[in-house]
């Protein structure tokens, strides 16, 4: 089943690492070194500014002028977009600020936006700052938890005449649990409301279709199962239907019509261009570019159905941990339905850090939530059958010496 989709190969893994982050920090693919090797002593040590219209040895239409729209093009088919849909450049938290205040703004009779209680924090304080700035109100819904309707009923109850706009995290970052992306949207919608949904535990491990959907907006990462690097560039995507009436809330120059007239009146770009703002971060978006050529030719069905294969695995192999070692308290966290399960498996334990570090002391990696959540996610990509079986005879044999109860384990790092 993941046979299909496994494509190691292309990246760069240490020898008997079992990586299994991917949902906060993708693997590195082996076509970034050298792209950004070329971009750094060609493009930028010989062609030097030139480089903005055509780099040394680059095709028409490859200057690093061209490149958020090269990138959107690449992933549009891993969103089920139109690349002209589909901003590249700036930050998530930037790309939710712009993001949100354009859809207040496209419901200026409306004074509520909607959050789901479970959202990654940056979204909630990214949504408290837009209320303070246009004078809104901030409402919680409940999260899709591991309810069968996927969070619909959640959503409805938080609705009314007021909202504005929903803005939801597609993929629970704790626990993995997922929205029903169509269904949900649906029913914001029939009470006038805008969908947004935020990507970033999503994109590249999951089969996204925003078009099909019927979505608004979204936004999301591109360091997670999309690789590209820490800090990479978020996207932004906008339904084609909202591109005239967009009005983000900063006018840089890279989003007027014409940024090299140099004029001091602000002439948006037509459609979601207008949603950029300073000058494209070259290297960054040059090193995108290059990791997303592993999902060249991918069939993103098969990549979902290989996700849901992993976890299954390792979620059967936990379950006979868990009633193995009773004592240790050990439980799933995701939900059982892997039809409302991302591309991530979810433990708590009352040790869950000591866990992840003494995993990782074994050469399995996965990370922590507090207060107390292993996570484990599994990019089909790169990581097999064979991988999960290693993860869990790891599990196996933490739990058995109680190694995750080594006072060297007690300690956080800054970085969990």
């Amino acid at each position: 089943m993941t046979d299909d989709v496994l494509r190691r190969e292309l990246f760069a893994l240490p020898e008997g690492l079992v990586y299994l982050d991917g949902n906060s920090l993708g693997a590195l693919p082996r076509a970034v070194e050298d792209r950004v090797r070329t971009v750094v002593t060609e493009e930028w040590g010989t062609g030097l500014i030139g480089s903005w219209n055509r780099p040394p040895s680059a095709g028409p239409g490859e200057g690093w002028i061209d490149l958020p729209a090269r990138v959107a093009r690449r992933l549009a088919p891993l969103l089920g977009a139109g690349a002209d849909e589909i901003h590249v450049g700036e930050s998530t938290s930037q790309a939710l600020f712009a993001t949100m205040v354009a859809a207040s703004r496209l419901r200026p009779d409306r004074s509520v936006l909607v959050l789901d209680r479970t959202t990654f924090p940056t979204d909630a304080y990214v949504a408290q700052s837009v209320c303070r700035l246009l004078g809104l109100t901030l409402r919680w819904c409940d999260g899709p938890g591991d309810s069968p309707d996927g969070g619909v009923a959640a959503v409805e109850a938080a609705l009314d005449d007021d909202v504005a706009l929903v803005s939801l995290t597609h993929v629970d970052f704790r626990t993995g649990a997922l929205w029903a992306m169509p269904e949900v949207t649906r029913v914001v919608q029939e009470a006038g409301a805008l969908a947004q949904w935020d990507l970033c535990h999503s994109t590249g491990a999951l089969e996204v279709d925003l078009a099909g959907s019927g979505a608004d907006l979204a936004v999301g990462c591109t360091y997670k199962y999309l690789n590209a690097g820490p800090g990479s560039p978020a996207y932004t995507w906008v339904a084609r239907r909202h591109h005239d009436d967009l009005d983000p809330p900063v006018a840089g120059w890279m989003g007027h019509t014409e940024p090299f007239a140099m004029r001091l009146d602000h002439t948006p770009r037509r459609g979601v261009g207008r949603l950029a703002v300073g000058t494209p971060p070259v290297l960054a978006l040059s090193a995108l570019d290059a990791a997303l050529t592993v999902f060249d030719g991918v069939d993103m069905a098969a990549v979902r159905r290989a996700s849901v294969a992993l976890t299954e695995q390792f979620v059967a192999g936990v379950d006979t941990l868990a009633r193995r070692h009773a004592e240790e308290q050990l439980s799933l966290a995701s939900p059982r339905d892997p039809e409302r399960r991302g591309s991530q498996v979810s433990l708590r334990h009352p040790h869950a850090y000591g866990l992840v570090q003494a995993l990782v002391a074994r050469g399995v990696v996965g990370d922590f939530r507090d207060p107390d959540i292993a996570r484990f996610g599994f990019a089909p990509l790169y990581v097999s059958p064979a991988d999960v079986d290693s993860a869990l005879e790891a599990l196996a044999a933490v739990l058995a010496g109680r190694e995750h109860h080594d006072p060297r384990y007690a300690e956080r790092h800054a970085v969990t």
